[in-house]
């Protein structure tokens, strides 16, 4: 019983892959090509940077981005390893997924399950905007970095809807765990709450 509710769920997972990805017109790859890659969103964080500057001061902002570095670094280990655990093939390299995807160049290696890319970007996003929330009233608008981003993977065929959806959830755990954690350390050293 439970293995045939998974197989359904994997198939379904496959299905809406295929329409989504064949949604996708050539006029548009290149622009979904850039989005996907991550060394084009450094204005983004550039941006971020400079306005954790503004809101926390040198000290603080100092204090962020060294948490920042911790929390990539383990969000990417994290997922890595997961990706290992569960061995899921990318569609874009799977056999039987080939005939029924529109093809691109760009076809990265590694596993599937879940999305590197929907998972830290999320944790960068979540992590940001509980640190912001009190003080930019539209830093929620932030939330369309990894959904845009996270689309990117289905549209290119490199990850299945479902590995896309986890990373966003692992992200938002994540992202809050990593922020209770620096709140309780920021309240320590600057003896102050955010």
């Amino acid at each position: 019983m439970g293995n045939s509710i998974l197989d359904a769920l994997i198939e379904k997972d496959k299905a809406l892959l295929i329409y989504l990805n064949n949604l996708g017109n050539e006029k548009w790859d290149a622009l979904w090509l850039t989005i996907t890659n991550q060394f084009n969103w450094i204005p983004l964080f550039i941006v971020i940077l400079l306005v954790l500057a503004w809101k926390l001061g040198v000290k603080k902002t100092a204090f962020t981005l060294l948490f920042i570095v911790v929390l990539v670094a383990f969000s990417d280990q994290f997922t890595n390893l997961i990706k290992n655990l569960t061995g899921r093939i990318r569609p874009c390299n799977a056999l039987e997924m080939q005939e029924y995807l529109r093809q691109f160049s760009y076809k990265p290696g590694g596993k599937s399950f879940w999305s590197g890319h929907a998972s830290l970007s999320t944790t960068f996003t979540t992590f940001i905007i509980l640190i912001l929330r009190k003080k930019i009233k539209y830093i929620y608008f932030l939330v369309l970095f990894p959904l845009i981003f996270g689309y990117s993977r289905i549209y290119l065929g490199v990850h299945y809807p479902v590995d896309v959806t986890v990373g966003f959830l692992s992200g938002i755990v994540l992202g809050t765990i990593f922020y209770k954690l620096y709140s309780f350390l920021f309240l320590k050293i600057f003896k102050e709450r955010l």
